[in-house]
């Protein structure tokens, strides 16, 4: 085992306290744990507090836009299939300004790891309703409570089909290292929505709030019919685990372009390049 030092030790901009420490101490045993160096794999972000992880590791690290993590992530994958890519934002960034992206990414099956630092507000802009954010919630932009129904991403991402949805809670530690374990040892794309609250502005979801909720599942994660049922499931009681799994070739797996390994190691064709430019010069 490696030892969680590996990946650097840096000074963050997070408020003590804050779910995102225990979040970046998962990852890291998660990669350790598995043998994974720094060179081996890669962290995308997006923009928020939650993005900012990539800051605060030694690997390969790509900070992109809002909402934007997961596209450069497929990107890396299908260009080097040999390594480990992870991805990692917060709900807004994810499940707001990505959301077209998070359903896309679902379909397409690349064989990438994203998780959520799922909050249930903005973080990094100082407390506005997220779209995870329970109706009655008041924020500051929502002086007379949330009116909309909050966006449940693992229900969504069970209901297409994702092989790997999983819901888990910052502050079990142990239950969140294995998580983030098994979703990266699917082979194909895989969804952690991990609980990590935000003690600056959201004063209802708290880490007392979530403790006193979140249990264990105890289903099938193969029978999607009760995957629906237990995903749907969210409030007095939270699921967290294994909610549905189902393997089915990921895309990186059926390209041919990517069966040699990464793209980098391949010799290029000159003269089929020049074809293609001037077949219709």
């Amino acid at each position: 085992m490696i030892d969680t030092k590996t990946y650097g030790e840096f000074k963050t901009s997070w408020c003590p306290g804050c779910g995102n420490h225990d979040v970046l101490v998962a990852v890291k045993e998660a990669l350790a744990g598995q043998g994974i160096l720094p060179h081996q794999f890669v962290m995308v972000s997006g923009i928020g507090q939650a993005a900012k992880i990539v800051h605060y590791l030694k690997c390969n690290g790509f900070n992109g836009l809002h909402g934007r993590a997961l596209s450069p992530a497929q990107a890396v994958k299908l260009v080097n299939p040999e390594m480990t890519v992870l991805v990692e934002s917060g709900d807004g960034c994810t499940y707001g300004e990505g959301g077209n992206h998070f359903l896309a990414a679902i379909r397409r099956n690349v064989n990438i790891t994203l998780i959520v630092h799922d909050n249930q507000i903005y973080g990094l802009t100082k407390g506005q309703s997220s779209p995870t954010t329970m109706t009655g919630h008041v924020t500051k932009n929502n002086p007379l409570g949330v009116f909309d129904q909050p966006f449940n991403p693992v229900a969504v991402a069970v209901a297409m089909r994702a092989g790997f949805v999983a819901r888990t809670f910052s502050g079990f530690h142990e239950h969140a290292v294995q998580t983030i374990v098994q979703a990266m040892r699917h082979p194909g794309f895989a969804l952690v929505d991990m609980h990590s609250p935000c003690i600056s502005f959201n004063k209802v979801n708290t880490f007392a709030w979530y403790k006193a909720r979140c249990k264990e599942v105890s289903h099938d994660p193969g029978d999607w019919a009760s995957a629906m049922t237990v995903a749907a499931t969210f409030g007095e009681e939270i699921p967290i685990g294994v909610l549905f799994r189902e393997e089915r070739p990921s895309k990186d797996a059926q390209l041919p372009q990517c069966a040699d390994g990464a793209l980098y190691r391949k010799t290029v064709d000159m003269e089929a390049v020049k074809r293609r430019m001037f077949a219709h010069a």
